[in-house]
């Protein structure tokens, strides 16, 4: 999930297959909810039909979910990130290179994820376990996987203000970013 939330976040395209259109529905929504509060702004589509197979090999980012069926003509992609939905894996070309979180923040995700989705974890090493309270519901453990995501954009974007510039060149001031800092 870091993985593919990387690549959209770099722009790249990132494409689902599966036998399931739930599934490929789901995924698409779920990895564009993720980047809350930013939005994605290239194509978006969670199921393409078969007649416009040909918008993968377009140049622009995306963000799209195909059938199984497809499976053979998705795969002479060479610029595309393919998340196999039903095998659990993702295909990352070698000319791609996918840029990963910065290491103390990519840590405390990944910490954080692992014991929102298996809380068992976190006492595992324990002699005597506390007791176990009433597993979270699917809208709580939504709602967790939620505010990790925001919390890393919390933490991505803090200090942004110290990259601006005031340039008052016109008369009215213009805010530029300044990338070095």
């Amino acid at each position: 999930v870091l993985s593919l939330f990387c690549a959209v976040l770099t722009e790249n395209k990132v494409l689902f297959h599966s036998a399931s259109f739930q599934r490929l529905s789901d995924a698409c929504r779920a990895l564009e909810s993720l980047m809350f509060p930013l939005k994605y702004s290239y194509p978006y589509i969670p199921i393409l039909p078969a007649q416009l197979l040909e918008v993968l090999s377009s140049p622009t980012p995306f963000i799209i979910g195909v059938h199984s069926v497809f499976r053979n003509d998705i795969h002479e992609l060479l610029d595309v990130i393919i998340a196999d939905l039903d095998g659990g894996t993702i295909k990352i070309p070698e000319c791609i290179h996918l840029s990963q979180l910065p290491e103390p923040l990519l840590h405390q995700t990944q910490m954080a994820l692992s014991l929102v989705l298996h809380p068992d974890l976190e006492t595992a090493d324990y002699a005597f376990p506390p007791p176990r309270t009433a597993l979270s519901h699917s809208k709580m453990l939504d709602k967790e996987v939620r505010a990790i995501f925001l919390r890393l954009f919390a933490q991505l974007f803090q200090g942004y203000r110290s990259c601006l510039q005031l340039i008052r060149i016109h008369a009215e001031p213009v805010i530029h970013f300044h990338k070095v800092k």
